[in-house]
């Protein structure tokens, strides 16, 4: 027992001293495994979470210190130095002055490719935002993807489902890359993130497309067709479908390989996205689209009618119903129509890349995975991009606005969520821009200079 508050004693301390070192700075990353483990209620020997009443801490600690003096044991609470009692003063667990603060667990997973430079810079603009509102984050760094699978031999080990599901929320930055592109299905850092979704229970993905009035030049579409304005959202269901269907390639009788793959949907799961898509647009401009393939797929024609029903529970919201491939054709066309779009699991991967092209780059565009909770995952919408990894020139913006998805939807902190999406306007007010989506009479800045610009303007 002494032993061991000794030891926290001495982490407490190089927590609090560890910014006065030269050598290395103080990092989000570097204050993890107390703080993370504390606030759980984890750690040995310990009954108590950050947050805990002094007081009564302090009542229970004189009692055992009594006891231990009864005993003739030594017991060090009189001169403060029990390691728990001063671990959580230390961080200012439940003082006076601290009530209010919110203190939020969040499981980080950087990923491969770009994933660790992108979730960098994403994460020094959560600790700013934390110092400056009061609040407290603590991190729990896991693996997921091609970096699982090197050192854990799983896309998804347990160790990251446990700790998702023990976060208040999930940030990731992407998975995938050339690497892992030979090994079976099952054990490709994309299943990973499958499996992630639905072990959290994450049905809706949410994907704004939005273009910043400063990349209208950087638009593939027309000047005419951007100035009539673009601002959807993509509302895709997540778990269900082809993603999640059976796949199997067997043999056929003439030696020929054939591939299937099985797109399953229920009644309910159609409808618990579906109330989502008409929730989404009665917040927005009251209007829903469902997209679909109703002329071939029985799934679609299934969607339609679990939709129909939806549809007499929200007579304000304008409902209408479009073919994929239509869609596909009308978003480059006139996004301006478009409110709120809902759609089935592969039709809503295809066509959320579609309209983030359309903005003026990918790497703006954030999103967000929630379930029947708060608890979300958030992540951009591009992938790994593994051939410029390491090169400092990717956007990190997109990560940075998904941070600030999660501070707004699980969080309830709208006003950090202004902040940093405002700080992002500043910066693209000043002709700041990466490689991505560069215009003439811009600075091009790479991933760490952008987020620094962006810290710069919080």
């Amino acid at each position: 027992m002494k032993k061991l508050f000794a030891f926290l004693l001495v982490m407490t301390l190089a927590l609090s001293f560890s910014a006065c070192g030269k050598k290395k700075e103080k990092t989000a990353e570097n204050k993890v495994d107390l703080e993370y483990y504390a606030e759980l209620g984890q750690m040995p020997e310990c009954p108590y979470k950050l947050g805990a009443d002094p007081d009564e801490i302090k009542e229970k600690l004189t009692a055992e210190d009594s006891s231990a003096e009864a005993a003739g044991e030594e017991y060090p609470f009189a001169d403060k130095q029990n390691g728990w009692y001063f671990l959580l003063l230390a961080q200012g667990a439940g003082g006076p002055e601290r009530r209010n603060t919110m203190r939020k667990r969040i499981a980080v997973m950087k990923g491969d490719g770009i994933g660790p430079e992108i979730v960098n810079e994403a994460l020094k603009v959560l600790e700013t935002v934390a110092s400056k509102y009061g609040h407290h984050f603590a991190y729990n760094f896991v693996d997921i993807g091609g970096v699982a699978i090197d050192n854990h031999g799983t896309p998804l080990p347990q160790a990251t489902i446990d700790a998702c599901l023990e976060a208040d929320s999930v940030l990731l930055g992407a998975v995938g890359g050339p690497k892992w592109e030979g090994l079976p299905g099952e054990q490709r850092p994309e299943k990973g993130l499958l499996r992630l979704r639905a072990g959290m229970g994450l049905y809706a993905n949410n994907r704004p497309a939005k273009i910043w009035p400063q990349l209208a030049p950087a638009s593939p579409l027309k000047p005419e067709i951007v100035a009539q304005g673009i601002d959807f959202i993509i509302v895709r269901e997540l778990i269900g479908g082809v993603y999640f269907g059976n796949h199997e390639t067997h043999t056929l009788e003439n030696g020929e390989k054939q591939a299937v793959d099985t797109m399953p949907y229920a009644e309910h799961e159609i409808e618990r996205i579906g109330r989502i898509g008409f929730e989404t647009a009665r917040k927005r401009r009251k209007k829903l689209c469902c997209v679909d393939k109703a002329n071939v797929l029985d799934t679609s024609r299934l969607w339609r009618t679990v939709m129909h029903r939806l549809q007499a529970e929200y007579p304000d919201v304008e409902y209408s119903e479009m073919f994929v491939d239509n869609c596909a054709m009308q978003i480059v066309k006139n996004p301006a129509q478009f409110d709120v779009i809902v759609t089935e699991n592969m039709f809503g991967d295809i066509l959320s890349d579609e309209a983030s092209m359309i903005t003026g780059s990918i790497g703006m565009i954030p999103s967000s995975s929630l379930g029947d909770g708060t608890r979300g995952l958030y992540e951009p919408i591009h992938g790994s991009a593994p051939d410029i990894a390491g090169k400092d020139i990717v956007n990190p913006t997109a990560c940075i606005l998904s941070a600030a998805m999660m501070l707004r939807y699980s969080f309830g902190m709208a006003a950090e969520a202004d902040a940093i999406e405002n700080a992002v306007s500043r910066v693209l007010d000043k002709g700041l821009r990466t490689a991505d989506n560069m215009s003439d009479g811009c600075t091009c800045l790479g991933c760490t200079a952008m987020g620094d610009a962006i810290l710069a303007e919080l």
